[in-house]
């Protein structure tokens, strides 16, 4: 089917052979009429087929990729006819062929051919600004803006947006400050200029812009929310001020009170925040730009019956993304001890950031179930589309197997997936820990001396590597040392000083040892490291304390290896 832009040529050599070719008032009856007749059919027959072709020739060079010769067959094919609709598109073509000054030069012709044509001057306009032009755009827009003065607020606003593409932002302001300037008893003429400086960085000009737009229309809710985005980058309390103030008087600003909210949150003004939530849902009960933000912030505070309630809701509107939905019910599910309906909403999460997390959930779930064949399946049938995620499977089902007491094959699942990705930090990592699950230190050694030569800072890899010797009452000064410098880079890490204060045990340094456990336990009440602190109260005689923490610890953590050990050493 001929395009659009053949059958406008087609439309005008039609044009050119019946109509506007009567016989001219001074024309000499020299021939007979017939004669003459039929030597202009002749010669509109071949004008006719030459704009065809030539037609034809544009386009067909644009579907076969040639955007030169397309561009060469219209630009001819315009200045001749100088027919606008012909004009349009050999501009058109000119710019998909890049070929700008050739575009700019048939928007001229464009323009002097229909100078009333908005679209002329438009595409005129764009092409400066493609161009980076500007000196020449100025009148090009004032001329735009006077010509619809109906739409006077809205062009204005349009036009940084039409200057997105131009990279430098100071000239780009400048321009809109003059084009701007003659009107600035509107509101939107001020945005324009705040926008503008906004871009340039000018944040003081662009603030003091803001405010101008917001004293001529004061319940304007963009503006609002554009001075409280640019007070923001100063001071949080600042933006919530201002906006607090605009919600009071305008009650109805749904989108300003749902910034102030979140601003609220990231202040960790929480109650607060909750306020206005509740008012959002109140006036807007099934948004779901308001109901989710209301589900994580009740989630956050603990609160899971709202949370749940908001999120089920989501659930019943247009949220697009309704796996994220399911990923949180689940994960309360999870929680709150309900297996099967946890497993049924991570089978619905079919896609998104949450799919292999709930794809690793639901295989842990039907772990505990006793189903672990069927739970390495399901990690087997999920295709992770990114290197991340394959590792992320990896990782989910080495995990499995370890729970399952099936280290050796946890290993294996990670050796192999070395094969392909040797310098991988987190596959070498976890091959490491697991080597020494299955009593194979030195291959712990060589996993993660191969993870420390790519990230020497690496704070888990020194941990790991350090704790082993130190475990193995080996190399202590070394251990020592690389649990120094992990713990250099992660100082409020309970587990790297657990770490720390083994190997200052191991080297008979108890006091200092006792100190940096009994600090690591307050952090964190980790069996492991109540075992190592029982141990050393007890070394240190004071075994009342020790058998105090080791039984608190069982109690709290029935299934754990070590502590069980330090258990059944102890309190036989």
């Amino acid at each position: 089917m001929p395009s659009k832009f053949i059958v406008a040529a087609l439309s005008l050599a039609l044009g050119l052979t019946h109509g506007g070719y009567g016989l001219a008032a001074d024309e000499p009856p020299a021939k007979p009429i017939a004669k003459r007749l039929a030597a202009r059919a002749a010669s509109s027959e071949d004008l006719l087929a030459r704009t065809v072709f030539q037609a034809l020739v544009g386009e067909f060079a644009l579907q076969r990729g040639d955007a030169k010769l397309g561009s060469d067959a219209w630009t001819d094919l315009a200045q001749r006819t100088r027919d606008p609709k012909v004009i349009a598109r050999a501009t058109e073509v000119a710019g998909f062929a890049r070929q700008y000054d050739r575009a700019l030069e048939l928007s001229k012709l464009w323009i002097e051919v229909e100078p009333n044509s908005t679209q002329a001057k438009q595409t005129q306009s764009s092409l400066l600004v493609m161009t980076n032009r500007l000196e020449d755009l100025a009148p090009q827009l004032t001329a735009l803006l006077e010509q619809d003065k109906a739409n006077l607020g809205s062009n204005l606003l349009h036009m940084n947006r039409m200057l997105t593409r131009v990279s430098d932002k100071k000239a780009a302001q400048a321009l809109i400050d003059r084009i701007a300037a003659p009107y600035d008893s509107l509101p939107e003429a001020h945005f324009a200029m705040a926008q503008a400086a906004s871009n340039a960085n000018d944040n003081l000009r662009a603030l003091n812009e803001t405010e101008k737009a917001l004293q001529l229309r004061p319940d304007w809710e963009m503006a609002a929310l554009a001075r409280a985005q640019l007070q923001a980058r100063q001071s949080g309390k600042t933006a919530i001020d201002s906006l607090s103030e605009f919600v009071s008087n305008n009650a109805a600003a749904r989108d300003a009170r749902l910034t102030l909210a979140r601003l609220l949150i990231a202040e960790k003004r929480y109650s607060e925040a909750r306020q206005h939530f509740d008012r959002l849902i109140k006036d807007n009960p099934d948004s779901p730009e308001v109901i989710y933000p209301v589900a994580m912030l009740a989630l956050q505070q603990g609160d899971t019956t709202t949370g749940r309630k908001q999120l089920e809701h989501l659930l019943s509107t247009d949220f697009p993304d309704k796996s994220t939905i399911h990923f949180f019910l689940g994960q309360l599910d999870q929680e709150q001890k309900k297996p099967e309906m946890a497993l049924e909403h991570f089978r619905q999460v079919t896609g998104g950031e949450q799919y292999i997390a709930a794809r690793s959930r639901a295989a842990q779930i039907l772990l505990q179930q006793g189903k672990s064949e069927e739970a390495r399946e399901l990690l087997h049938n999920t295709r992770g589309g990114t290197v991340a995620e394959r590792t992320q499977l990896t990782l989910a089902e080495s995990q499995l197997l370890r729970e399952a007491g099936r280290h050796n094959d946890a290993y294996i699942v990670l050796d192999s997936a070395l094969s392909t990705q040797p310098d991988n930090p987190e596959l070498l990592y976890e091959a490491g820990l697991t080597a020494e699950r299955i009593g194979k230190p030195e291959l712990l050694e060589t996993h993660i001396k191969h993870l420390l030569a790519i990230k020497p800072d690496h704070a888990h890899a020194l941990n790991a590597l350090g704790y082993s010797w130190a475990e193995r009452n080996v190399r202590l000064p070394e251990a020592h040392d690389l649990i120094a410098k992990a713990l250099s880079l992660a100082p409020e890490d309970p587990f790297i000083m657990d770490s720390m204060g083994w190997v200052l045990y191991r080297q008979g340094k108890l006091a200092e040892a006792l100190q940096t456990l009994e600090r690591a336990y307050k952090i964190k009440a980790d069996p492991e490291i109540a075992a190592h602190l029982g141990e050393i109260l007890w070394t240190l005689d004071r075994k009342d304390e020790a058998r105090r923490i080791l039984k608190e610890a069982a109690k709290a953590n029935p299934d754990n290896e070590v502590l069980a050990g330090a258990v059944k050493k102890y309190l036989p």
